[in-house]
């Protein structure tokens, strides 16, 4: 029997994650994608071109599967189609509900005969990603709650474990497919939170388990893995808002927040802290409002009753002048910490929006830049326009969701795999992970792998 290791995407850059993994047993094969992400920016780019038609008098239009590849946003898997693996795809299986894990399943999932699997609000964010795009997939989909199994039925049954894992999004998984030749674990994203403010702890004892049982591969997140640290709980972030919201002299000045609109813990806690200020909580933009709206479907919203959402122009503009009026007994959470033509920061920075901008304004970035051209160019012009209007910023009120690299150090005692595969990133992100396996004893190219997108290792 042998494992065969894909690499679709997500190797050579940060985004557009996706791994095939084919199991050949006797007479059988069998293929399990894990992931089907964006890559965000050339999407960044598109959305500001049709804006600027828009703007222009054009209409603007949905893009499509064709469109999405042409401009490389979406994981090249014609490779299936190549390796004639296609046709033995048996499921797609979610690890969380960010863009770049998640996002490209609505255009790619129709050319497999396939269930789609994920936890209940990884699959309530692709139902609001599909109703976006105006598209629904014909292929199932199905819900495997946090610490439980989902069994591929294949030409051999093989069952796939969606372990709790902490990240910057609820129900995030680590997904375990269990082979004859052993487990192949797919850490993709991860943090080894033990004190989070919102859902449980990493599952340790399950991780223990499957460690026991034995561990062919660990496919792991290298974002960080060059960052010689373990990254924070998400309660430092939580203490580190309280500082600023609580503490800071804003009485009678306005606070505005922006944060990861999938990032329903940091939510929560901005919440909480409104209300300790007495201060009404004004949610605005439709990218808050579908996540935060899955997050009620999916059960696991505990501030819904605590807050006004509004995503329509009408209902944008009335809450943001009634804020703007009343900025001492308001705080709005926003979009646009990235600083994206069209988000509602954003347009506010350009007097687009009746929100009144002075120094007796509070902006609060509880985000970090993610590291891309396009996102770093667009956050410093917004910053430039704010700062003119004599604004208070608060920036990076935050810790990542990903793991440092003493994170990944535990994860690889923690599992003791035969082989690892460094992941997420292009090679300055994986090469850091390659040098902390080989630290732990693995050798490059025996039992760690440097893979980038189309090359295959077999085991």
């Amino acid at each position: 029997m042998t494992v065969e290791i894909l690499a679709v995407g997500g190797y050579n850059e940060v985004g557009k994650n996706m791994t095939a993994i084919k199991i050949n047993s006797g007479q059988s094969e069998d293929v399990l994608i894990f992931d089907a992400g964006l890559y965000l920016p050339p999407v960044v780019e598109i959305q500001e071109a049709e804006k600027m038609d828009v703007a222009n008098g054009g209409r603007q239009s949905i893009p499509d599967e064709k469109r999405m590849r042409t401009i490389g946003a979406i994981p090249d898997d014609y490779l299936l189609d190549k390796l004639q693996w296609r046709g033995k795809v048996r499921a797609m299986a979610i690890g969380h509900a960010h863009l770049d894990h998640v996002g490209a399943v609505q255009y790619m999932a129709q050319r497999y005969n396939a269930e789609v699997v994920g936890t209940p609000y990884t699959i309530e964010v692709l139902k609001r990603l599909m109703s976006d795009n105006q598209g629904m997939i014909q292929n199932p989909l199905r819900t495997i709650n946090p610490n439980s199994s989902y069994y591929m039925k294949g030409q051999k049954n093989y069952q796939i474990e969606f372990l709790n894992m902490t990240h910057s999004t609820p129900q995030t998984a680590i997904m375990v497919l269990h082979t004859p030749e052993g487990a192949i674990v797919y850490a993709n994203d991860y943090k080894l939170d033990n004190t989070p403010t919102f859902g449980s702890p990493p599952n340790y004892e399950a991780l223990r388990r499957v460690a026991k049982k034995g561990v062919k591969a660990l496919i792991i997140d290298s974002l960080y893995a060059g960052s010689e640290r373990k990254t924070p709980s998400e309660r430092i972030a939580r203490d580190l808002l309280e500082e600023v919201m609580l503490t800071v002299n804003n009485r009678n000045q306005g606070i505005i927040v922006s944060t990861f609109s999938s990032h329903i813990a940091r939510l929560k806690s901005i919440v909480e802290f409104s209300k300790k200020l007495n201060r009404e909580v004004i949610f605005v933009g439709r990218s808050l409002k579908k996540y935060v709206d899955a997050s009620i479907s999916s059960n696991i919203c505990t501030f819904s009753k605590d807050i006004r959402m509004a995503s329509y122009k009408k209902q944008v503009e009335s809450y943001l002048k009634r804020a703007s009026k009343n900025k001492a007994e308001c705080v709005v959470v926003c979009t646009g910490h990235q600083g994206e033509p069209g988000s509602i920061l954003e347009r506010m920075s350009r007097g687009q929006l009746p929100y009144t901008f002075g120094s007796d304004v509070n902006i609060i970035f509880s985000s970090s830049t993610i590291p891309v051209p396009v996102n770093v160019a667009n956050k410093e012009k917004m910053d430039k326009r704010l700062r003119k209007e004599k604004v208070r910023i608060f920036d990076d009120v935050h810790v990542s969701g990903h793991g440092g690299r003493e994170d990944a150090r535990d994860l690889i005692k923690l599992l003791n795999p035969e082989h690892v595969i460094p992941s997420h990133g292009e090679m300055a992100k994986t090469l850091p992970m390659l040098e902390l396996a080989k630290e732990l004893g693995y050798k490059v190219g025996k039992t760690c792998h440097l893979m980038e997108n189309g090359k295959r290792v077999v085991l």
